[in-house]
């Protein structure tokens, strides 16, 4: 799983959340920064307000607050959702014996990403492609 660290900068970057059943989220600066939240159907879901969407923590006796605005929550996308991020400049994953390899292809340039999680690999490669695409700006 990425970190936190590398959510916000994908975060930053530009990258937009369209919240779906299973995906992970952290909620930094509220001393939870080590906690992993998943949406559920049962717990904790999206709902949509006239102020705007929130997360909806239902019936947690450990949460003080009963929503959380989108805006505070970091979605800590999975290796699969990373990849489908990609699009089509993915061209490979590579397991070496000390790391993991995503390759792209921009433009017809291919660029390698290396990290010891796959997961982190896909994300270097995808805060490349926010860069180059100018999202983030």
């Amino acid at each position: 799983m990425i970190d936190a660290e590398v959510a916000q900068r994908l975060k930053e970057a530009g990258l937009t959340w369209k919240p779906a059943l299973g995906d992970r989220f952290a909620i930094p600066d509220r001393d939870l920064d080590e906690e992993v939240f998943v949406l559920s159907n049962m717990t904790i879901e999206v709902h949509a307000m006239p102020e705007g969407r929130v997360i909806g923590f239902n019936g947690t006796t450990e949460w003080a607050l009963d929503d959380l605005e989108m805006d505070e929550a970091i979605w800590l996308p999975r290796e699969d959702q990373l990849r489908e991020l990609l699009g089509g400049t993915f061209r490979e994953l590579r397991c070496e014996p000390d790391e993991y390899q995503v390759l792209i292809d921009l433009l017809g340039e291919e660029r390698r990403f290396s990290d010891p999680s796959a997961e982190s690999a896909y994300a270097a490669a995808l805060l490349h492609l926010l860069a180059a695409a100018g999202v983030g700006d």
